[in-house]
């Protein structure tokens, strides 16, 4: 796992050196505000549902205030490293102590077309709502049920969608705009990219197409992007093509970008740019390819600071944690995610393990302190791992996991923490190809045997609760 570092010559952007708590000074979080969806013709479509079935229901009436509340409580208790300062900082209390317990999801929507696996999950970013994607091309958008806002609740109906956005082929990405406050309806908007297809801008309010930003390439064709990722304060679209990356103006849709190449004249990064992610407190983004490499840019001019190898298939996520420095990439058809520190990008820090089969993309996420670290995998684990623990010693360091579930007998492929409650969404399935011939059977003319039967496809959205509803009052805070 080596790094090849910009020449001595070329200056790098200058770290700055995080602020004890991990966060910026006075940098103020706010919880999800009670806003319920009401989205045009759609309103109230996922009002009526039914109750969970596919799992043990939760007993009746956990506790679970409502998020502001529900917030302020879990930041007083023992006055934690991440108490309140004026009302307003906090970190939701996630606890992995034990398996998370169910509380509802969406199966009946994805059951309707054979196949309609779903390709990864997406909490907005003031947690009021859900985006999904899945093999029939559509974009699908909840809203956070609505008996999750009271103080106790029972058994959760199932969730339904109140928005569909469908595109014309196969979605290659998809994602929030980084400032979305479902109180500021201009704000609520999704972007996509789509094969043959520009980059569409989705409103997340009423389903319609707002804009679009259409990348050509040199033969002046329509080149569809295969990352998409907004700047963290919302003002470029940075999207993927094949040893390029094209930057836009959130403000002015249509043709005009930049681009910069991430390789030339025979250097830097080759392949078909796969992730983009951003250093939430750096001038410096991410850029992975399956090429199985990972590039490292600098924001203002795109100048490529480092080249990090050490993936053994095409690197398809990649996720910085909240101080900025430490970068978690993982790939397809590749056994771990690995954690690589910006200071010191010529090894990787350490790594985790899961499994990974196929070629399809499997997301992983960190909690909003960046403590835990959670992925799914093709044999329907979630694994949490703890980062503030120490890694194994030795030339490979390796994270033990803290905790690891069966969740479902598929691939679990998305993963999503909530931004301000205990609360994680997972997505599942994946392509099923039926068992091949026998040939020797078929030479002979005989019937064929039916092969070990497959386990049943779980294309679901699933909600769960991670924090213990066994106690009268809010669970304390972990830290």
């Amino acid at each position: 796992m080596e790094a090849e570092l910009l020449p001595e010559n070329q200056d790098a952007p200058e770290l700055d050196q995080p602020p004890d708590n991990n966060m910026e000074a006075g940098e103020d979080f706010e919880p999800a505000a009670k806003v319920l969806r009401l989205n045009g013709d759609q309103e109230g479509h996922g009002e009526a549902g039914e109750s969970v079935s596919v799992h043990e229901p939760l007993e009746e009436g956990p506790y679970l205030e409502g998020a502001s509340s529900y917030l302020e409580e879990e930041a007083r208790d023992e006055g934690g490293e991440e108490a309140l300062e004026g009302g307003e900082y906090y970190f939701p209390a996630y606890d992995f102590s034990e398996p998370p317990q169910l509380l509802t999801g969406s199966w009946a929507d994805y059951g309707r077309i054979p196949e309609n696996f779903l390709k990864g999950c997406k909490w907005a970013p003031d947690g009021t709502c859900l985006l999904t994607n899945s093999a029939d091309n559509c974009l699908r958008i909840y809203n956070l049920p609505a008996e999750l806002y009271a103080k106790e609740w029972g058994t959760v109906a199932e969730m339904s969608p109140v928005l569909r956005m469908a595109e014309g082929d196969t979605i290659y990405d998809y994602c929030w705009f980084p400032l979305m406050s479902s109180a500021d309806p201009q704000t609520c908007f999704v972007a996509s990219s789509s094969r043959d297809n520009p980059v569409h801008i989705w409103d997340a309010f009423h389903g319609d197409l707002r804009a679009t930003f259409r990348p050509y390439n040199h033969l002046d064709e329509l080149t569809p992007a295969h990352a998409l990722s907004f700047t963290p304060d919302g003002s470029q679209l940075f999207c993927g093509f094949n040893k390029t990356v094209r930057v836009f103006e959130t403000s002015r849709p249509g043709r005009v970008c930049e681009t910069r190449p991430t390789f030339a004249k025979k250097q830097g990064q080759n392949g078909i740019i796969s992730c983009i992610a951003f250093s939430p407190t750096q001038p410096v983004y991410a850029c992975t390819s399956y090429s199985k490499t990972v590039g490292l840019y600098s924001r203002a001019d795109g100048d490529p600071l480092a080249l990090l190898h050490g993936h053994r298939g095409g690197v398809t996520h990649a996720l910085f944690a909240p101080e900025g420095f430490c970068l978690y990439t993982g790939g397809r058809k590749d056994s771990e995610i690995l954690c690589w520190d910006l200071r010191q990008p010529g090894e990787a820090l350490f790594s985790v393990s899961r499994t990974v089969a196929t070629n399809q993309r499997l997301y992983f996420d960190l909690d909003p302190s960046g403590r835990y670290l959670l992925s799914g995998d093709t044999e329907g684990l979630i694994t949490v791992w703890d980062t503030s623990q120490p890694p194994s010693s030795g030339p490979r360091p390796v994270l033990p996991p803290v905790l690891q579930f069966q969740a479902l007998r598929d691939c679990v492929n998305g993963i999503s923490l909530h931004p301000s409650l205990p609360m994680l969404a997972t997505a599942s399935g994946q392509r099923k190809f039926p068992d091949p011939w026998d040939s020797e059977e078929e030479e002979e003319g005989g019937v064929r045997l039916p092969g070990s039967p497959q386990a049943p496809a779980s294309n679901s959205l699933l909600l769960w609760l991670c924090a213990s509803v066994a106690r009268a009052g809010p669970p304390q805070t972990v830290m």
